[in-house]
């Protein structure tokens, strides 16, 4: 069996007035993230690592901030796209582990909340997706709770 692995990032930034979309739940929380789509940094990096590992270039290729199809768009579709996306190329998910970087909200209590939702559109079991939490010690735009971070890792493998 083929396996392959990829790396995502992606930062956005929070501010006020915004909704603060995360893992494909919306979390109550003062500021939201700014992005083209609903700025789900999560499954952003998420997509990343998956298109990556496929060697099928990045999110802004697939879904370019230039086209008006993908303004403030779910980016739980985004996500769907792109398994289906790598499906094609004959890749089917291992498994997911990410690290979301924030100050605040604290968001321990939403993850597992998170894991069922991504779990629902990759098609993979919750055990399979790994998400954890850390905040940079008020360092930093994190720390400043100006934004936002995530890194993802995937394992994908070749379907038979």
């Amino acid at each position: 069996m083929n396996f392959r692995i990829g790396f995502g990032y992606d930062v956005h930034r929070l501010v006020k007035g915004e909704t603060f979309t995360l893992g494909g739940i919306v979390i109550s929380h003062s500021k939201g993230s700014v992005g083209h789509s609903d700025g789900d940094t999560l499954i952003h990096a998420i997509c990343d690592a998956l298109l990556g590992a496929a060697n099928m270039r990045d999110i802004g290729y697939h879904f370019p901030d230039t086209d008006s199809d993908y303004k403030n768009i779910d980016s739980k579709i985004l996500l769907k796209k792109t398994v289906d996306i790598i499906a094609g190329k004959g890749y089917s998910i291992g498994n997911i582990d990410s690290t979301i970087s924030l100050q605040n909200p604290k968001i321990k209590d939403y993850i597992p909340t998170m894991q069922s939702v991504l779990a629902k559109v990759c098609r993979i079991d919750q055990d399979d997706i790994a998400i954890k939490a850390t905040t940079t010690e008020k360092l930093g735009f994190e720390g400043r709770e100006e934004g936002v971070s995530v890194h993802a890792v995937v394992l994908i493998k070749k379907i038979d």
